[in-house]
């Protein structure tokens, strides 16, 4: 790791809004959000290790990281396992020697009027957004701890913020999330490691695409967004590789909304 990615900037020196040289791990990344975390990050300069569901998932996403002339490393990562997500870890800082970034991306949200919510799908929400997140948090910052610096980016949401009908345990992980991202925050800045959060409005990727096809429910989502207009996933890695790039040496414990002014009104 470079002096100047573990100092504070000095009062001369340009902010740097890239990862150049680091090691990233990003969960959930075959599509998606997920998918664009993990592109960003590699054109900023990162390695990337992909954590997916099935390690078979994810189409050319390892070759177009290696044709910018980064690595990548394929990994199953199954976030309701904890095995999983320990190994995930360690496959990677035996790979690569490091890990610097942590993007928790995997999420769910089976969607239910709150009468209706089945336990199962309870458990499932639980389990991936905030149990899954917790433990590759506390895999990722053991090994950042040992390291004394780690940047841990959550994937948050709006619907932490306000209230998504059908979508009451979503919203309560989500909202959990921030919290999380604090305690850690606190917790682990000894050791040079910002933990943050982000928390996107609705974006096109193939989890909101059947929602966005009807057309009362987008013509509502964008009567409550005031730029009007859907999100595109590499707006929220943008903010991704923002948190974790030498910029944002200073930003901790926060959750930055990418809402197009939804949480303003």
């Amino acid at each position: 790791m470079i002096a100047s990615e573990r100092t504070p900037m000095s009062s001369d020196e340009l902010p740097r809004f890239d990862v150049k040289g680091q090691v990233a791990l990003v969960t959930g990344a075959a599509r998606g959000i997920g998918r664009a975390c993990a592109l960003a990050l590699a054109r900023s300069g990162a390695d990337v290790a992909l954590g997916l569901r099935d390690a078979k998932t994810g189409g050319d996403l390892a070759p177009q990281i290696e044709g910018m002339g980064r690595r990548a490393l394929r990994l199953q990562m199954d976030m309701t396992r904890l095995d999983e997500v320990q190994a995930a870890v360690e496959a990677a800082v035996a790979y690569f020697g490091r890990l610097d970034i942590l993007v928790n991306n995997a999420g769910v949200a089976p969607e239910n009027a709150a009468e209706n919510v089945r336990e199962k799908d309870f458990d499932l929400t639980l389990a991936v957004n905030l149990k899954g997140t917790f433990f590759a948090s506390q895999a990722a910052g053991r090994v950042m701890i040992r390291q004394k610096y780690g940047r841990i980016v959550n994937l948050g949401s709006q619907a932490g913020f306000v209230a998504l009908p059908t979508e009451s345990i979503y919203c309560m992980t989500k909202a959990a999330i921030s919290h999380l991202t604090r305690c850690l925050a606190v917790e682990w800045g000894r050791h040079n490691i910002t933990v943050n959060a982000i928390a996107p409005t609705f974006i096109h990727t193939p989890g909101t695409e059947e929602c966005l096809s009807n057309d009362a429910f987008r013509a509502d989502v964008l009567s409550r967004i005031a730029l009007g207009r859907i999100g595109e996933p590499m707006e929220v890695a943008a903010a991704v590789v923002y948190l974790a790039s030498p910029a944002a040496a200073l930003v901790t414990g926060t959750t930055l909304l990418i809402d197009g002014g939804w949480t303003s009104r």
